[in-house]
């Protein structure tokens, strides 16, 4: 890599700072969903279909993240595409109408997508370079800027404030601090021979079975995302305040996890905390169906997300360390898993239109349930996973941290 020891885990520390900050802009999104939703005069079903334009421009747009990233080298177009993530926070709550807001969640897509698969092809560089697993607590730090971002939701919701005032504030201090983050990430550079990764292509055979239970692991945690706070505050009456807390107990699970989960993973292994975690999910959904009052509710969604905070950064690792180019073999997994980001928000809301928010919810709950069921197929790449990791510790000298 040619890096010391010193500055791989300085740059450790930049890239989680990276992640903190990503994290902080999708959590002061989601905690004003329902003053968006108002104010551009939306029904159930017309929100879903708006939401799943986020990540319909994700996946549009994840594949150009390798392609400019080898143009630019990594730590210059980390810096653009989280500048350009960070200020698309300002669009959605600036819509009037459907048309505008689907416009607005294409754009938030996408530089989402991007600034995402740049970051994580960074972190699995440096988790090579350490010789040891980072990738869950990398995931833990955008849990908790997540959580900070929805914090500072809650908040502004409680007081009643104007989403537009609220997000160009988040949205200047989170370009500063994204800004200033990525001056110690690593500058990686392609060798004068390599060739650029294509402009687009379609996932490799690899990443599909991976993918999958990313898939799963995705919708949970996006339908959370953008449907609980709706949830409890049409299905249970809450306050607006009670409602925003309800998201932010949802990130508050997913960034304990997250945070403990490389610990855990190298004791269980990844199959069995995956199991685990699908079991646990599940019983959140099965909370959150039943549930006949806020405090259930709550308790449910902070199951779900604890059970399924792990996955998905398992499943970006095991894809990053899957051959020679981690940013073209993450956006394939990515892409997948996006996928799952796409028909949540439809789904869910088209169901809720035709039934109800309950009824939505029983699907979460399967497809929960499915991670306890699938996550046999992460057993062969936990298994190349250790093994690299090994190799890894073997021939880099100096100090671990």
């Amino acid at each position: 890599m040619g890096y010391t020891g010193e500055e791989i885990r300085r740059a450790r520390y930049a890239v989680a700072a990276v992640f903190a900050v990503h994290g902080a802009v999708t959590g002061s999104f989601a905690t004003r969903v329902p003053w968006i939703q108002e104010h551009a005069s939306l029904s159930a079903g017309q929100l879903g279909f708006a939401l799943a334009f986020t990540a319909l421009g994700a996946s549009c747009a994840m594949p150009l993240a390798g392609r400019i990233s080898h143009r630019f080298g990594s730590r210059t177009a980390l810096r653009g595409l989280l500048a350009l993530w960070t200020l698309s926070l300002l669009l959605p709550a600036l819509a009037p109408n459907l048309y505008t807001l689907c416009l607005a969640m294409f754009a938030y897509g996408a530089t989402s997508g991007m600034a995402d698969v740049a970051m994580n092809a960074l972190g699995v560089e440096i988790e090579r370079g350490l010789g040891k697993s980072i990738m869950s607590g990398l995931h833990g730090m955008w849990s908790a800027g997540a959580l900070a971002g929805s914090a500072a939701g809650t908040l502004a919701a409680q007081l009643g404030s104007d989403a537009r005032v609220h997000h160009a504030l988040a949205a200047v201090t989170l370009t500063l601090l994204g800004l200033v983050a990525c001056t110690w990430v690593l500058d990686l550079q392609p060798a004068e021979d390599e060739e650029p990764p294509p402009r687009f292509a379609l996932p490799p055979r690899s990443a599909l079975l991976i993918g999958a239970v990313g898939f799963c692991a995705v919708f949970a945690e996006g339908a959370s995302l953008d449907w609980s706070a709706v949830f409890l505050r049409d299905r249970l009456d809450s306050s607006a305040g009670l409602a925003a807390a309800c998201t932010t107990g949802f990130m508050l699970t997913m960034a304990v996890a997250r945070i403990a989960g490389d610990a855990v993973v190298n004791r269980f292994g990844a199959v069995r905390t995956v199991r685990f975690g699908g079991l646990l999910a599940g019983a959140g959904g099965l909370l959150v169906v039943l549930a006949g009052a806020p405090a259930v509710a709550m308790a449910g969604f902070a199951l779900m997300g604890l059970g399924i905070a792990v996955v998905v950064p398992l499943c970006f690792a095991a894809a990053g360390h899957a051959g020679p180019r981690p940013s073209q073999a993450i956006a394939g997994v990515a892409t997948i898993t996006y996928t799952s980001g796409l028909v949540a928000p439809s789904l869910i809301g088209g169901v809720a239109q035709a039934t109800s928010l309950t009824v939505s919810f029983c699907v979460v709950t399967a497809l929960a349930c499915g991670l306890a069921v699938f996550a046999g197929v992460l057993r062969t790449a936990e298994r190349g996973v250790r093994a690299e990791v090994s190799q890894r510790a073997a021939a880099v000298p100096g100090p671990r941290s």
